[in-house]
C-alpha cells in the first residue's frame, strides 16, 4: 500500500490521525479499544466525529477531557511515561522517536540537551494522545510507503509559552529542514510541531512518483483552526500498488570505514549493533583504506525512525570517527514465517509471496543445524520441508 498526503491547509497531529481514519474508518473500533488498554485512557479519551469546512467534508480527531492551563513535562519524563505504555512495543518506540525529534529541535532552539528539554503545548496530554495515535495507525498500516505533496509554509506569528513566535516556529523550521515547501499566501500556522515531528518520522517521498497504484481509499482530515479563503484539511490517497504483495517502502543506509577496531571487536560490536530495535541488516567486507591499510567497511540498513539511536550507537560500541547515512526506497514483497515439522524437528520457514502470485519458502539454518547434521542431512531436511511434504507444525 502507498499513501500520500496532500497537505492543503496544512498538517498536524489531530489532522494526521482524522485523514487516515476518514479512509480507514474500520480502524476507529480498533484504535480505542487499544488506547483503553493503556494509562493515556485514565487521562484522556478520543472521539472522531464528521466535519466539514468550505464546501468539503471529512472527519475530524478530538482528545476529550485532557485540558490543562499549563502543562509543562519534560522530554525525559515523557519518555519515561511512554516506556512504561502497556502497548505494542513498535508503537512505543515510534511514539518516543517522535519526541525525541522534538527535544532535538527544540533543544537546538534553546541551547539544551534534549533530555533538558521542557515541552509546553506539545507536552500536554492532548499532543501525547495525537502522536501515540499517529504512531498507532502508522504502525497499524505497516508496512506502507509515504510521499506527500510541498508544505504551506504559513505566516504570521502563534502564541507560546515563550511569546509570539514566527510562523513557522523555530523548532518546527528545523524539522522542516530538507522538505519542499510553498507560500500560497494564506497566513496562519500550516505545520505545527508535532505534523513536523510526525513527517520527519515517517520520510515521505517529496519527489515525483509516477504511478501510484489504484486508488482504493481518500480521506479528509479537518484541523481545529479555520484559515482564511482555504479549507483547513489534509487529505489521503491510498493505493493499492501493481505487483501483487509489493509494497514501497524507505529504509536508512548508514555507512562507515575504519582500521583501528580489531576483527574480534568489531564483530562484539557489531552483533550488539544487529541486536538493536530498529536495525534490519548488517554487512561488512574488507576493504583497503589509506596509506594501504586493510580495514572494514560497515553498512547498516534500519527504519529511518529508529536512525538518531543507530547513530548513537555506532560511535558508542565502535572506533569510526564519522558516519555516513542516507534514505533510500527499496520494493518489499509480503512475507510471514510459518512452522514445519520434519523427522521431529520444528523448522521455521520464511514465506514470500512472488509479484507473480507464487509462493516461495525458504526454511531457516539454524534449524536445519540442529542436532549436530551434516550437509547431506541439512540438504534432505530442507527438501522436506521446501517442497511441501512437511506438515505446519
Amino acid at each position: 500500500m502507498h499513501l500520500h498526503l496532500d497537505p492543503l491547509g496544512g498538517i498536524a497531529g489531530d489532522m494526521f490521525a482524522a485523514a487516515l481514519l476518514d479512509a480507514f474508518p474500520d480502524l476507529v473500533a480498533e484504535l480505542e479499544a487499544s488506547l483503553a488498554e493503556t494509562a493515556i485512557s485514565r487521562l484522556a479519551t478520543i472521539r472522531v466525529e464528521s466535519h466539514g469546512d468550505h464546501g468539503l467534508t471529512g472527519s475530524r480527531f478530538q482528545v476529550i477531557g485532557a485540558e490543562e492551563k499549563h502543562p509543562h513535562r519534560s522530554f525525559a519524563e515523557i519518555r519515561t511515561f511512554l516506556d512504561d505504555l502497556e502497548c505494542d512495543a513498535r508503537v512505543r518506540e515510534r511514539s518516543v522517536a517522535m519526541f525525541e525529534l522534538l527535544a532535538q529541535a527544540e533543544g537546538s532552539v534553546h541551547g539544551a540537551e534534549p533530555d533538558d528539554v521542557t515541552f509546553h503545548e506539545v507536552g500536554a496530554w492532548d499532543s501525547i494522545t495525537d502522536i501515540l495515535t499517529a504512531a498507532w495507525l502508522i504502525e497499524a498500516l505497516s508496512p506502507a510507503g509515504w510521499s506527500c505533496g510541498p508544505l504551506p509554509l504559513g505566516s504570521g506569528r502563534v502564541q507560546s509559552s515563550h511569546g509570539p513566535l514566527p510562523v513557522p516556529a523555530p523548532a518546527t523550521a528545523l524539522l522542516l529542514e530538507g522538505f519542499p515547501c510553498l507560500q500560497d499566501g494564506v497566513e496562519g500556522e500550516r505545520v505545527t510541531p508535532t505534523g513536523a515531528a510526525i513527517l520527519r518520522h515517517i520520510d515521505p517521498d517529496f519527489s515525483a512518483l509516477g504511478e501510484f497504484g489504484r486508488l482504493t481509499a481518500t480521506g479528509m482530515g479537518f484541523g481545529s483552526r479555520t484559515l482564511n479563503g482555504v479549507s483547513n484539511v489534509l487529505r489521503v490517497l491510498a493505493f493499492e500498488q501493481a505487483g501483487a504483495g509489493a509494497a514501497a517502502d524507505r529504509v536508512a543506509v548508514c555507512e562507515f570505514e575504519l582500521d583501528d577496531q580489531t576483527p574480534e571487536d568489531l564483530a562484539v560490536a557489531l552483533d550488539r549493533l544487529r541486536a538493536q530495535s530498529g536495525v534490519l541488516d548488517i554487512l561488512q567486507s574488507p576493504v583497503f583504506g589509506k596509506k594501504g591499510r586493510l580495514g572494514f567497511h560497515v553498512r547498516i540498513i534500519a527504519e529511518p525512525s529508529g536512525l538518531s539511536r543507530v547513530l548513537r550507537n555506532c560511535f558508542s560500541e565502535t572506533t569510526t570517527l564519522g558516519v555516513r547515512w542516507y534514505t533510500v526506497s527499496r520494493a518489499v514483497l509480503e512475507r510471514d514465517m510459518r512452522s514445519a515439522e520434519a523427522d521431529g524437528v520444528r523448522v521455521r520457514v520464511k514465506r514470500a509471496r512472488r509479484p507473480d502470485a507464487a509462493t516461495t519458502e525458504k526454511a531457516e539454518m539454524d534449524d536445519l543445524a540442529a542436532g549436530d547434521r551434516d550437509r547431506a542431512g541439512r540438504e534432505a531436511l530442507r527438501r522436506q520441508v521446501e517442497q511441501g511434504s512437511a506438515p505446519d507444525a
